[in-house]
């Protein structure tokens, strides 16, 4: 009979093909680095963005269902106007400032139908930005 030897288990990790693998990839890269050229920076142009953006016009809705048009750019008191009256001022406004915004601010109890047919003007009008005013809730 023959004596059969037992194989020991190998316990440890051949890392020399890691090491052939490693040296590979930094050869790599230290060819490819004077390719890549770290000092050219591309900034942003500016052509539309150069100027300041316009204050929004607003339009108070009350609660008796008065309108009141103010220019917050303007930081004026506001006009009471009517309903023809505010799409006649509103038209003037903007033949002067054709994108400026238009925001809406109603008080609580208002109707939602006041403020939908204040929106409805204001895009009959062609109003490109209309927008709603409200007051963050208070933590």
């Amino acid at each position: 009979m023959i004596p059969r030897r037992t194989r020991k288990a190998v316990n440890q990790i051949n890392v020399v093909p890691y090491i052939d693998v490693m040296l590979v990839l930094l050869v790599i890269f230290m060819v490819t680095a004077p390719f890549i050229n770290p000092n050219q920076v591309e900034l942003p142009s500016i052509n539309k963005s150069a100027a300041a953006p316009v204050a929004p016009l607003e339009v108070v809705i009350k609660v008796d269902g008065g309108l009141l048009l103010r220019d917050r750019g303007a930081n004026e008191e506001g006009e009471t106007v009517s309903e023809d009256q505010l799409q006649s001022a509103i038209r003037a406004r903007q033949k002067i400032t054709p994108n400026q915004p238009v925001v809406i601010s109603a008080d609580k109890s208002v109707r939602y139908e006041s403020v939908m047919r204040v929106m409805d003007t204001l895009q009959s009008l062609g109003v490109a930005r209309v927008g709603l005013l409200v007051k963050p809730k208070q933590p």
